[in-house]
């Protein structure tokens, strides 16, 4: 069974992939994680203020 996308091949195969994993990696240690830690931080804030209301 043929693939549905040929695989990419030639000169620009490495350079191509290797735009796309750079990019990958600034996407997630520079966006995704850094808001994941914020989310994190404000639901344990508001789960500790909620706790200390309640006694």
């Amino acid at each position: 069974m043929p693939a549905a996308i040929p695989p990419i091949t030639g000169v620009r195969a490495p350079s191509i992939t290797g735009f796309g994993t750079t990019f990958g990696y600034l996407w997630w240690y520079g966006f995704h994680l850094p808001r994941v830690r914020e989310r994190d931080v404000y639901y344990s804030r508001l789960e500790a203020e909620r706790a200390a209301q309640r006694g």
